[in-house]
């Protein structure tokens, strides 16, 4: 099967008489000409002296791994590999592989030489050097600067990691296979994607001539695990009181937008709250990169999709949010709100789709009205301000804002209800809030989450209708309790 060539020494030239349907021919070390010249062994000691068993960081070990590559690539039909499952298709390599370090004469230990297998059939069948970092589940975000250096945020602080690319050429062959599995693509004509992994994880992907330094790839990733409010309360991110209150408006179908910045952990929080939706409710969810993981039975998930090479067939977010209200929705979940479809949404909100969702980039809650409301006019519509802002107060019921604190923590430090107006500016009463009290030994910021002792919010009428509020009264009663006790 795989006989697209032969090795007769480590420089030997093809077989041209190998039938290309003959059976998986493997390089072997008996095949050596007599007169054909012997490579020299590499002693052992010199890739000890060279420090192979940390070779992440040596050269000559990029170096052996190239060459083994290369050997390989020559050795076997890429296109009948494919047909093969993973695992057999990984043992067929490995094979290959074994025999060719065998013809080489590579001096190896069997920890080293399972090593640089495992690395070779992930350059191979998956995403390379990526692979190790994939696997780990206490890795946020992998954000790759060219071929040499990848850095990786764990617990909230960046750090570099110990892994690069045989070259830019390999990384955005990487970059390629994975845009390629959601029918995007990245190349000199269209240097810019965003696409995600099979597991959810978003992607973001930058070429050259754009990228000066290489492809620039970034993964934020997604937990194998879906985190739960309860979890949430573990991690002291949130208060159990302020965690009720939360499943409380999941539940009851208050118009939600979680507000944040960059790596606040908005969509995880998104996440947790749509855990409370009924299961008889149609949820269609409409996102640039596919990346919410609703565990419903009836959800309709949407995608936009980019221009093609003639800058034809590109379906914007504010097209997904204006199809949605053709498909009967209960609920409408927006990944994130960055421009003209914020008006859709907040026009769905009000007009029967209680209990949407949506996530957007702010650092408070009252920027976040004030960005919801740019947004609007971007996108051209020509409103007078007031105008707006009534949208907005008759569309939003709550606001919850989420933050990374200065140590990498995350915290959610306000929900915040949307009251009213009064005159040409909205009102906004918050529920809980989270105070920074200081920091530790090491760094860590203390603090604490407090009620502001708002003993019947605005949704309560709501809460009632879904009868849910004396639980909301006994959570508000219990914050305030607690409050007072810290004071």
């Amino acid at each position: 099967m795989f006989g697209k060539r032969e090795f007769g020494s480590s420089d030997s030239p093809l077989n041209p008489q190998q039938s290309a349907t003959s059976a998986p021919a493997r390089p072997q070390p008996s095949a050596v000409p007599a007169s054909a010249p012997q490579p020299q062994p590499q002693p052992q000691a010199t890739l000890a002296q060279a420090g192979f068993a940390g070779r992440r960081h040596t050269e000559e070990y990029y170096d052996i791994k190239s060459e083994i590559f290369n050997a390989l690539i020559d050795a076997i039909d890429l296109t009948q590999l494919t047909q093969l499952d993973a695992q057999a298709a990984r043992e067929e390599i490995r094979d290959i592989v074994n025999d060719i370090i065998a013809i080489k004469d590579v001096a190896l230990s069997i920890a080293e030489q399972e090593e640089l297998l495992e690395d070779i059939c992930n350059d191979v069948l998956g995403y390379g050097p990526l692979e190790p970092l994939l696997a780990r589940d206490d890795i946020a975000d992998i954000m790759v600067n060219g071929a040499k250096r990848c850095f990786i945020e764990v617990n909230g602080k960046i750090e570099e990691a110990p892994i690069r690319f045989r070259d830019n050429g390999q990384l955005l062959n990487i970059c390629q296979r994975i845009v390629s599995q959601v029918g995007r693509r990245v190349d000199e004509a269209s240097p810019i994607c965003d696409a995600r992994l099979p597991d959810g994880s978003r992607v973001n992907v930058i070429a050259p001539p754009l990228a000066i330094d290489g492809p620039a790839l970034t993964i934020r990733k997604f937990k194998k695990d879906r985190l739960t409010l309860d979890q949430l309360v573990d991690f002291g991110s949130i208060s159990p009181e302020g965690a009720e209150i939360l499943k409380i408006i999941g539940r009851v179908r208050c118009n939600v937008l979680i507000s944040g910045g960059t790596g606040s952990g908005k969509t995880t929080l998104l996440n947790c709250l749509t855990a409370y939706i009924d299961d008889d409710e149609r949820v269609i969810t409409c996102e640039d990169a596919a990346e919410l993981q609703l565990q419903q039975p009836h959800v309709v998930r949407l995608e936009t999709r980019p221009p093609n090479l003639e800058g034809e067939g590109e379906i914007t977010m504010r097209d997904l949010v204006r199809n949605c209200l053709r498909m009967r929705p209960d609920r409408i979940i927006v990944g994130e709100v960055r421009g003209p479809e914020a008006f859709d949404l907040l026009q769905a909100m009000n007009t029967g789709h209680d209990g949407s969702m949506g996530t957007l980039h702010a650092n408070s809650p009252r920027e976040a009205i004030s960005r919801v409301e740019s947004m609007i006019t971007m996108g051209g519509f020509q409103l007078p301000p007031k105008t707006i802002r009534e949208m907005i107060v008759g569309s939003i019921d709550v606001i919850v804002q989420a933050s990374r604190l200065r140590d990498g923590s995350r915290n959610i430090t306000h929900i915040t209800e949307v009251v009213g107006m009064e005159g040409d500016v909205v009102i906004t009463q918050d529920l809980f809030v989270y105070e920074v009290l200081g920091e530790d030994d090491n760094g860590k910021v203390l603090g604490r989450h407090r009620s502001t002792g708002i003993a019947k919010p605005h949704f309560w009428e709501r809460a009632r209708y879904f009868g849910e509020d004396v639980r909301l009264a006994e959570a508000l009663e219990r914050a305030a309790v607690q409050s007072d006790e810290l004071v």
